[in-house]
């Protein structure tokens, strides 16, 4: 359940992101992805590095505006961070030990989504459903 339920959570955020239309999904996830990189400020727990990631974030998070790429790039920027918090014990939600082990799964599937431009789930899913063979495929029956 430790790696299904990030899997699923990323999913589901790009599934519900999904809802917005363009090109208000584009900058919410920008902006989403700039909140996550501040997550870990307080901590403390790399020290003034932690402020070094959260200017890179938030660089590829103005980027992002503009660019799903670059929220593509801020997420996975998030996914080494959370791999370096949770092997340094020090999770992004204190009373949750596997907190960043988690977004560590979780992230990546929400950095492919943008990566591939933020497509509307509920459409691609339609679309698998919807499609038809073409006429004059070269199967012809007879």
């Amino acid at each position: 359940m430790v790696v299904i339920a990030p899997i699923l959570i990323g999913v589901l955020y790009a599934f519900l992101m999904s809802l917005l239309r363009e090109p208000t999904r584009r900058r919410f996830n920008a902006i989403m992805v700039a909140g996550a990189g501040a997550a870990y400020l307080s901590s403390g727990s790399f020290g003034p590095w932690e402020f070094v990631f959260t200017i890179a974030v938030t660089y590829c998070a103005y980027r992002g505006l503009d660019s799903y790429t670059w929220i593509g790039i801020a997420w996975l920027l998030h996914t080494a961070w959370d791999a370096l918090h949770y092997l340094r014990g020090a999770p992004i939600i204190p009373f949750a030990s596997h907190s960043s082990l988690g977004c560590a799964i979780c992230d990546p599937v929400i950095a492919i989504w943008c990566l591939r431009g933020g497509p509307s789930l509920p459409g691609l899913i339609r679309s698998w459903f919807s499609r038809r063979p073409a006429s004059g495929s070269g199967a012809t029956g007879s």
